[in-house]
C-alpha cells in the first residue's frame, strides 16, 4: 500500500492526472498570467506579467515580488489603463520595467500601442510619462507595436526592442528613457513572431524570441547571438531554447534574469494552464537557463522547474 501511495503522490500532482501524463511544475504566480518580464532590483526579484482575460481584453497590470525566486507576493495593481491612461483602455499586454538613476520605467502595451510610465519604486505607483503613446505602427515602423523589451548596455546606452508579425525593431533611447533617438533598426530573426528579449553575457548579445502563435501548443522560444545590440544575429546549431513537452505546451513569451553577482540565469515563461488551459488561460513558470562551454544556450525542459518541490529557492545573498 505504501508503494502505491508514493506513486500516487508522484504522478498525481494535478486533478485527474494519469501516470502516462507525467508531472508538471507548479506555476509560480497565482491565477492566469502570461508574457512575464522578470527583473532584479535592489536585492529582490519582480515579475511583470499580462493578466489573462477572455480574448486578451485585459486592462490592468500587476506586479509580483520575491526574495528567493520561490515565494512570490502579489504587490497589487500598479497601472490600470481605464484609470491611468487617456489613450488606451484595453489590451494591456506584455510589459517590461527597467531602472535608471533611481527611477523605474514601465513599458507597456495598450490597444496595440506602446506607452511608458514612470515611478519611484519597482511596484509603483506609475504615472504615464507622455500622455500619449511612445510608439505606434506607421511610417518607418513596419511591425505591430507590442511586446516592448528594454535593455541597457554597459556603456549606459539604452534600447527599446519590440515587434509582432514582422521583423523585430529597436530604437535607441535617450537618457531620459522616454525619448526615441533616430530611426528604428530592423533585426531579422529566424521565424520571429514576437516577445523579443535581449541580454548580454561574456561580451556577446543574446537574442531570444517567441515563434508561432500564443494559442498554439507549439509556441516556442528561439535564440541567437550577435556582436552588437543592433544585430545581425547568428545561429549556432539548434536555435530552439524552449518548447513543449508532455502536458506543458505553448511554452514561450518569456523573460530572463541574471542572479546579481553570479553567472546563474533564470527564465520566466508562460504555458497553457494545466489542466484545460489555452492561449487565453495561461500560467507563469520558472526554469533555470544554462550554457555550454562555448556559450550556447542549452535547451530547457518545461517539465523541469527552477527549484525542486519544497526548496527554499536561492540562498540568502544571491
Amino acid at each position: 500500500m505504501r508503494i502505491f501511495a508514493v506513486i500516487a503522490m508522484v504522478v498525481g500532482c494535478w486533478p485527474g492526472a494519469r501516470a502516462e501524463d507525467g508531472p508538471v511544475p507548479e506555476p509560480v504566480l497565482q491565477g492566469f498570467t502570461a508574457d512575464p518580464s522578470i527583473r532584479a532590483f535592489g536585492g529582490k526579484y519582480y515579475i511583470y506579467p499580462t493578466s489573462d482575460r477572455p480574448n486578451w481584453e485585459t486592462y490592468e497590470f500587476a506586479v509580483w515580488s520575491s526574495n528567493n525566486l520561490v515565494d512570490w507576493k502579489k504587490e497589487g495593481v500598479m497601472l490600470d489603463l481605464r484609470k491611468d491612461i487617456v489613450w488606451a483602455d484595453l489590451r494591456a499586454w506584455a510589459p517590461d520595467c527597467i531602472e535608471r538613476d533611481g527611477r523605474y520605467y514601465f513599458y507597456f502595451c495598450g490597444d496595440g500601442k506602446i506607452g511608458v510610465a514612470v515611478g519611484k519604486s519597482p511596484v509603483g505607483p506609475f504615472a504615464d510619462a507622455l500622455g500619449k503613446p511612445l510608439l505606434e505602427r506607421g511610417g518607418k515602423v513596419r511591425t505591430n507595436t507590442i511586446d516592448p523589451h528594454a535593455f541597457m548596455d554597459d556603456d549606459g546606452q539604452a534600447y527599446l526592442y519590440f515587434g509582432n508579425g514582422g521583423n523585430c525593431h529597436v530604437f535607441r533611447l535617450a537618457t531620459d528613457m522616454v525619448t526615441l533617438v533616430g530611426d528604428p533598426v530592423e533585426i531579422p530573426l529566424r521565424d520571429f513572431r514576437e516577445g523579443i528579449v535581449v541580454f548580454k553575457r561574456g561580451g556577446r548579445y543574446y537574442f531570444m524570441w517567441s515563434i508561432d502563435d500564443a494559442r498554439s501548443p507549439d509556441y516556442r522560444v528561439g535564440w541567437g547571438w550577435s556582436e552588437s545590440p543592433l544585430g545581425p544575429v547568428e545561429y549556432d546549431g539548434d536555435f530552439i531554447a524552449l518548447k513543449k513537452n508532455g502536458r506543458a505546451v505553448g511554452t514561450a513569451h518569456h523573460g530572463v534574469v541574471q542572479v546579481p553577482g553570479t553567472d546563474r540565469w533564470f527564465v520566466a515563461y508562460h504555458r497553457h494552464a494545466v489542466p484545460d488551459g489555452s492561449g487565453y488561460n495561461r500560467q507563469v513558470c520558472l526554469t533555470e537557463m544554462k550554457f555550454d562551454e562555448g556559450g550556447r544556450i542549452l535547451p530547457m525542459d518545461p517539465l523541469v522547474p527552477a527549484f525542486p518541490t519544497g526548496s527554499k529557492g536561492l540562498p540568502a545573498g544571491e
